[in-house]
């Protein structure tokens, strides 16, 4: 999750979505995506600029393992920009993908 507040902070959203899998379902407090190029899609448009991604970081509260190739992960999120700052909670499903650990899940809120 360091490389995701590393590639957010320099603006790279590509580089921020290596860790989803293709079949993520991003749920938030608004809508529903699924699908990597659809949730990309999304922070995309809304993170149009550098300005507007600020600078973004996770604090994890816990990762509970369910098997081998599977676990939870729990915490919370900040967005630092200079007009505002935003903050909330996350629920993330990793799944061991061809060896690389990928989210498949993600409900943020």
């Amino acid at each position: 999750m360091r490389h995701q507040e590393q590639a957010w902070d320099a603006g790279d959203i590509a580089g921020f979505m290596v860790h989803y899998s293709d079949t993520i379902c991003f749920l938030g407090p608004r809508w529903r995506n699924c699908g990597k190029a659809k949730v990309q899609a999304s922070y995309e448009r809304n993170y149009p600029d550098r300005a507007a991604m600020g600078d973004l970081t996770f604090g994890i509260t816990e990762v509970l393992p369910i098997g081998g190739d599977q676990a939870w992960c729990t915490g919370t999120w900040a967005l630092y920009r200079p007009a505002d700052t935003l903050s909330g909670g996350f629920t993330l499903l990793w799944v061991l993908e061809d060896g690389r650990w990928r989210i498949v899940r993600d409900h943020t809120y």
